[in-house]
């Protein structure tokens, strides 16, 4: 049952501590006493998990996969525009899957493009539906909603649609949509309480701005569109704006993607430039004025240049706000519960197998400190996390991890897209980075993902067979180092 085949094997209250050096540890972080207290005192469910993302989703199938008694508490908070949404977290509804249908729709512009080059032969009138679009977004993301629904009914999880609140800390208030108030209570609790978008704190940023939490359900074409941030999401939201044909400028504080490679960062933000999207650099607006109501209405923004004071103003139909996300832990009672919080950001700090301070309470996703916010990385440590807690696993995740940025549009210049690798000299040229800017960005670096956390070299790369014609092949030609200043000029395939 628990995979452990040495003694002593140690189970408290049907739960499997593991062996002596588990069982010390579990003595000295204070959770040995928490499960013998537990033997005489009586809790409604063995684990609350308060969070419906892909993080908390994953922790309590698994949970309750190995025989555990699991509750899980799903609130929306809806927008200061009034967006809701269902079961399942940022990424299938605000996120990753929204963005990348609506993605693909703005390259459907660009093969419609390569058709006519091709034979293709029709009107020159191609116009695009933004209600059809956002629809059929909707209904896929809605039918994922019911299955994550049906799956923990399967997995025998009790969902419920409230907002959770620590009262004392094995004990938690749950209130629904109408306002009714339950209590619950558990040995153990997760929290995946996941981020929201940030405002800006200005005048008229939260009466007539929309944030991404909002623009993948809006009801009408956005139309002439401010993207305020640098961030990925401002980048990414603002290419396929652009690439449905609308008027995009992005207003930029000081760079383009902070913390990435800025290399890739410029290359990104000049072959955005070069499709349509204009970039307003160091300005920061600091006031939105409604001109006209509407669907769009016409927004006015005052903006003030980070460098010079200059102030000026801009006319848009819709001002989308992508300045970061705050974790959402500031209103869920953790003082109540004894929980450490970074004060700065909200973030909550953990040891390396996702527990806070409070020996029964641990945290995963986007809300701890320091650590990766993606979703891949939430539904590991999710299920890692589970298995520790109950069959006994030692297995953590493995939190170094590199994330593509995946926004470009598929490119027909050979000298436009861009590639390289970081190797490290005195490791026997072991391949430590790897960059990626074209087509299929993500597929390509899943594979190559693998191959890195196996070691592999620039020897090894060199020595594979490319698969041809492939843009995943340049990694296995590569020959210009940095250092030498070569022409990567490509001619041809």
């Amino acid at each position: 049952m628990t995979g452990q085949k040495t003694v002593p094997s140690v189970f408290i209250n049907k739960t499997h501590i593991g062996g002596c050096d588990k069982t010390v540890q579990a003595h000295k972080d204070g959770h040995l006493q928490q499960l013998l207290a537990a033997e005489s005192e009586s809790y409604d469910y063995d684990l609350i998990v308060i969070g419906g993302g892909s993080g908390g989703l994953a922790c309590s199938k698994e949970s309750a996969s190995l025989g555990k008694k699991v509750m899980v508490l799903d609130y929306v908070v809806p927008t200061p525009k009034g967006t809701s949404w269902g079961l399942g977290g940022t990424c299938v509804n605000v996120g990753c899957i929204p963005k990348k249908l609506m993605h693909q729709t703005a390259l459907l512009r660009t093969a419609l493009q390569d058709a006519r080059s091709l034979g293709w032969e029709f009107s020159e009138q191609v116009s695009h539906n933004w209600e059809t679009m956002k629809t059929a977004v909707n209904n896929y993301i809605g039918s994922l909603n019911w299955g994550y629904r049906v799956s923990l009914r399967n997995k025998n999880v009790n969902y419920v649609n409230a907002y959770a609140e620590f009262v004392e800390p094995h004990k938690i208030k749950a209130t629904n949509k109408r306002g009714k108030e339950t209590f619950y209570t558990a040995a153990r609790f997760v929290l995946a309480t996941g981020e929201r978008p940030r405002y800006l704190g200005i005048p008229g940023d939260k009466e007539y701005c929309i944030t991404s939490d909002d623009l993948f359900s809006l009801p009408y074409c956005p139309g002439k569109t401010l993207v305020v941030g640098a961030s990925y999401v401002s980048l990414e939201c603002g290419g396929f704006l652009a690439g449905l044909g609308l008027d995009v400028t992005i207003m930029v504080r000081s760079i383009l993607l902070r913390g990435f490679d800025q290399e890739m960062a410029d290359r990104a933000g000049d072959y955005m430039e070069t499709h349509g999207v204009k970039f307003l650099r160091k300005f920061v607006p600091v006031k939105v004025e409604e001109l006209e109501p509407g669907t769009p209405g016409r927004l006015k923004v005052t903006a003030k240049s980070t460098e010079t004071g200059e102030i000026i103003e801009g006319e848009y139909n819709t001002v989308l706000i992508a300045v970061g996300r705050d974790a959402c832990t500031e209103k869920i009672g953790l003082d109540k519960a004894g929980v450490k919080v970074n004060p700065k950001n909200g973030k909550i700090p953990v040891n390396d197998e996702e527990q806070t301070n409070v020996p029964h309470i641990y945290a995963i996703g986007d809300i701890l400190e320091g650590k990766w916010e993606l979703t891949p990385v939430a539904i590991q440590a999710g299920r890692l996390l589970a298995r520790r807690l109950y069959s006994g696993s030692a297995t953590k995740v493995y939190h170094s991890l590199f994330w593509p940025l995946e926004f470009t549009v598929p490119n027909r210049d050979n000298n436009r897209s861009y590639a390289k690798i970081i190797c490290h000299k005195l490791d026997n040229e072991r391949v430590i980075g790897f960059h990626y800017l074209g087509p299929n960005a993500g597929e390509v670096t899943q594979g190559f993902g693998a191959a890195m956390k196996c070691g592999i070299t620039k020897e090894q790369l060199d020595t594979t067979i490319g698969i041809h014609p492939t843009c995943a092949e340049i990694f296995t030609t590569m020959e210009v180092t940095k250092s030498s200043g070569g022409d990567i000029t490509q001619a041809g395939c």
